[in-house]
Parts: structure tokens; C-alpha cells; sequence
């Protein structure tokens, strides 16, 4: 029998190992597992989804039906609902390229778009109608809480355009450094571009169609109060160093403000979401920019501000609020991103304290900034995920958990990770 020598041998050796290994990573890809407790952390994460490329939604849209038994997720071939308790998948709509837009907060529903078709699906008997076909050229982000408004954003573009934005837009899924240059490099040109646009209400039981704040500047990221259907959280979009990024406005039109300003030179606020209660705004900021990180947030009712303290590792893409208000989350980083954590890919929890008020009755402190800190724990070592697919941690309903999406064993699924430690076997 002929045997294989020197440059050859080496050769198919090379391939063998390499076969196997790429059999290995299909494998692990194709059933990655369902449940285990992370060695670091000592917490019990379980998959949720069983079809792989699944996804849970962006952190700040509400995923979860009005009695907090199910959660909403897409799929490569439509969109899904999850019973939280027995973890049983059904499907609600079949399609591709679904974009869930949220669960409606009074019943349940799952508002998402395809295309410019906006359609309203029922979780229990899986109807689905539609519910307008939008305009060129907007963009519908938000239902209110009573689910009798749909807000948007509407620019002035060719065809032509929004086809170079949208290629723009698919640009920003890599994370490579070359990638990330690119990435910043789109922001910038598409900020820079100043199409005119405006925000955009529609009349669920009317079906009228109302317009305000025309402006040149990027419109972006919608998001109404989960109590008040006639406020609107909104942000200018594009270099956070370059904008003030936080706003609201009534849906008539009335009394647009500023959230937050800034008052040193590189200062970013960001990622802004609402409080369970919608008496607070809370949102990622840095003072400056990369160099000193805080959760702050505002007061709608009082204007009043509070600032919790985190380290460097402790950043963030994107932190959420427990439905209580008393703990907080974060989906870590990885070092090329802003905070350029060297040790920063975790999903956290994190415990709010503040700080006493020693300043004495000298000093007016009922104007001044509450200052705290955040005591972090550590949930799931996330080392093996890709952050080109950000996380978007959010906790369930009765706050058990945080649910996530993660690349970790190389498609991306639905995860979810205990609160409390799982007991040591005896």
C-alpha cells in the first residue's frame, strides 16, 4: 500500500485536522446547548429558542404580553412567541424579513412591518391584519400605551438615497476594526447629510395622519411612554460628541425638550430607555466620552437627576432597569468599543446605592445631581460572543431573569440567565 510522506503527509494531516475541527464548530453551530451553569458566574443560563438564528428584540421594545406569561422573538422565518413558564415555541407569522415593532402594552399584540406594510398579529389565534401601508420615505418605530397612536419619521429622500442608506445600514453588521472605522465613518456621512425630515403620528381609530418638528436633523429611535400615551421619548441621531441626543414631545406637538445637556466638552448621553413606571428617563453617560461612566437619570415629572457610578469593565452597549426599579443590567463590551474594556464581555446585574448627602444645611442639595454607585455581579461570561450582534439584555416580567441574544456557540439564539445562583449539587 502507498504511503504518504514528507510535504504530503503534512498536508493531508493539515486538512484532516482541519476538517474535523470545522465538523466540530457545524456541530456545535447546528445544536448548541440548552442549558448550563457558567463556571465563572455560577448562574444557570438556558437557550430559549430552538431555531437558530433567532433573536430577542432591541433592549428598550417591550417583548413581553401585558400578563407577563409569553415573550416575543423573530426568526429567520417569521416571528414567535415563548410561554415563559414551560418554555413552549409557537408560531405567530410566517414570513421573512419581519420587523417586530412591539408587543402592544394593553393587549398584547405584536405590531411589526414588512416592507412598508405595518400589520398588527393576535399571540392567541395567530390572525393577523393589516394595519396601513406607509408612505415613501418614513419609518415607523412606536406604539403607545393604549395603542391608539403609532409614531414614525419621515424624510426627504430619492429612491436612490434611501437604497445607498440602506447599504450603509447592512455595512454595520461586521465588527471588525475595519468595520467599526467604516461604521463610524457611515454615521458621520449620514449625519452630515442634513435631510430634511419629521416626526410622524398615526390615529389607530382615525387613521389621520399628523406631522411635526420639521428639522434637518437625523431622527431617530422612537420610543412612547409605557404609561403616558401622549409622550414620546425620541433622539438626534448620528457622532453622540456632536449632538444633544435625548428628547421629548407631546403627540400634539407641544413642549419638545431637551433631556439632557451637556456641559463639558465630549460629554455623550445615550441609549436612553424608560423606567417600567415611565417616571424616569434613564440612559448611558460619559464624562467624556470613553473615559468616565455613568447610568443617569432624569425625572419627568421634576426635572430632577440622578447618577449611578461604574467602572470601566462595567460599560455597557446597552443597560436596562428591572419593573421595580431597584436592580439594573448591562450587556458588557468588547475592548474595541468605546470604553475599551480589557475585560468587559460579560452580561452584568447591577445594584444601585446611593451616596449619603453629607453637604449640611449650607448647601441647597435638592438642585444639585443625586450621586450613587453601581455594585456589579457578574451572570454570564460572554468571551465567546461576537459583539456585532449586540445583546440587549432585559428582564422578564417577574425578574427572574435577563434574556439575551448571543452568537456564543456561532449562530445566534435566544438565551436567558437566573438572578439567583443555581444551588451546588450535593
Amino acid at each position: 500500500m502507498q504511503t504518504i510522506s514528507g510535504p504530503k503527509r503534512f498536508g493531508a494531516i493539515f486538512l484532516f485536522i482541519l476538517c474535523t475541527l470545522t465538523l466540530r464548530v457545524w456541530a456545535a453551530d447546528a445544536n448548541p446547548p440548552t442549558e448550563w451553569i457558567d463556571r465563572d458566574t455560577g448562574h444557570r443560563v438556558v437557550r430559549l429558542s430552538t431555531e437558530p438564528g433567532s433573536e430577542s428584540l432591541y433592549f428598550n421594545i417591550n417583548s413581553f404580553t401585558p400578563d407577563g406569561k409569553k415573550m416575543a422573538f423573530t426568526t429567520p422565518t417569521g416571528i414567535s412567541v415563548i410561554d415563559l413558564e414551560t418554555r413552549k415555541i409557537e408560531k405567530v407569522v410566517d414570513g421573512q424579513r419581519l420587523r417586530i415593532i412591539m408587543v402592544g402594552r394593553k393587549t398584547g399584540q405584536v405590531y411589526y412591518s414588512q416592507r412598508t406594510n405595518i400589520f398588527v398579529a393576535d399571540i392567541n389565534t395567530k390572525a393577523t391584519r393589516k394595519v396601513v401601508t406607509l408612505p415613501f420615505g418614513t419609518h415607523l418605530s412606536a406604539v403607545n400605551a393604549d395603542e391608539t397612536l403609532l409614531a414614525g419619521t419621515s424624510v426627504e429622500m430619492t429612491e436612490a438615497q434611501i437604497a445607498e442608506e440602506r447599504a450603509r445600514e447592512e455595512s454595520f453588521q461586521s465588527n471588525s476594526d475595519s468595520a467599526r472605522k467604516n461604521k463610524a465613518r457611515n454615521i458621520q456621512q449620514r449625519f452630515d447629510k442634513r435631510y430634511p425630515m419629521e416626526l410622524f403620528f398615526y390615529n389607530l381609530q382615525t387613521g389621520e395622519s399628523k406631522k411635526f418638528n420639521r428639522c434637518n436633523d437625523w431622527l431617530n429611535h422612537l420610543l412612547f411612554s409605557p404609561t403616558d400615551p401622549n409622550l414620546l421619548m425620541f433622539c438626534h441621531e448620528g457622532p453622540w460628541h456632536q449632538l444633544d441626543r435625548i428628547w421629548t414631545i407631546r403627540t400634539d406637538g407641544s413642549d419638545m425638550k431637551l433631556i439632557h445637556k451637556r456641559t463639558i466638552a465630549m460629554e455623550i448621553a445615550g441609549h436612553e430607555f424608560w423606567s417600567a413606571d415611565g417616571k424616569t428617563i434613564w440612559y448611558d453617560l460619559q464624562t467624556p466620552r470613553g473615559e468616565d461612566f455613568w447610568v443617569a437619570g432624569y425625572d419627568v415629572a421634576s426635572g430632577g437627576r440622578t447618577q449611578y457610578h461604574l467602572q470601566r469593565d462595567e460599560w455597557s452597549v446597552h443597560f436596562n432597569v428591572s419593573p421595580d426599579g431597584k436592580l439594573f443590567s448591562g450587556d458588557g463590551g468588547d475592548s474595541g468599543m468605546v470604553a475599551h474594556a480589557p475585560d468587559g464581555k460579560w452580561i452584568y446585574l447591577f445594584r444601585p446605592e446611593m451616596l449619603p448627602d453629607k453637604s449640611g444645611t449650607n448647601i441647597d442639595s435638592s438642585i444639585l445631581i443625586k450621586p450613587g454607585v453601581f455594585h456589579s455581579e457578574k451572570l454570564v461570561n460572554m468571551s465567546a460572543h461576537d459583539y456585532a450582534l449586540e445583546p440587549n439584555a432585559t428582564f422578564t416580567p417577574d425578574m427572574q431573569w435577563l434574556v439575551f441574544r448571543s452568537n456564543m456557540h456561532g449562530t445566534n439564539h435566544v438565551y436567558a440567565v437566573e438572578l439567583k445562583k443555581a444551588e451546588a449539587k450535593q
